[in-house]
């Protein structure tokens, strides 16, 4: 477990069958994540009997952001397109229930995670997706000092218009 003062993040374990249900099945955020269709519960276990798998063999990472004290689920947290040869993922980062954000959770969970990041993977660099209008996710992540490297024009449809989507860097100068 990565331990922070308010928050931590673990392995999924299969009892968090109902919660990754309810975040995955969340029309809400399907933009963020790209999702387009809802999850079985059958699919979902699924992925959780196999969420044993080593990044390395994965190729990605899901974290659950868990509160110390409480120990619920506050969101997922996941490193992705792993590649070990380059030393390089993607982050993506959910705080699930609305009234949770803006309380430092994105914060201190990202801030975890970037440090596992290159601490213990010894990635060179990570870099996360983010709409240009998503003004909280470019706060979170220009706090650890990503920073705006591209723009991919018109990448994504959404609501029958072709919407933007910025790409973020952040290389660790060891």
């Amino acid at each position: 477990m990565l331990t922070g003062p308010h928050c931590l993040l673990r392995a999924l374990e299969p009892e968090d069958l109902d919660y990754i249900y309810r975040v995955e099945n969340d029309t809400s955020i399907w933009e963020a994540s790209h999702t387009q269709t809802p999850y079985s519960r059958f699919l979902i276990r699924q992925y959780l009997e196999n969420a044993h798998q080593d990044i390395y063999e994965a190729k990605q990472l899901r974290l659950l952001i868990e509160e110390i004290t409480t120990q619920q689920p506050l969101g997922l947290i996941d490193l992705f397109d792993f590649d070990p040869q380059h030393r390089r993922a993607g982050v993506g980062i959910l705080v699930s229930d609305a009234s949770e954000r803006g309380k430092g959770i994105g914060t201190e969970a990202l801030g975890l995670l970037v440090d596992y990041a290159f601490r213990t993977l010894h990635l060179h660099q990570l870099y996360a997706n983010i709409d240009p209008e998503n003004e909280a996710s470019i706060r979170l992540f220009t706090t650890f000092g990503f920073a705006s490297c591209g723009l991919k024009r018109e990448w994504n449809l959404r609501d029958g218009r072709y919407r933007d989507e910025a790409l973020y860097q952040l290389i660790h100068t060891q």
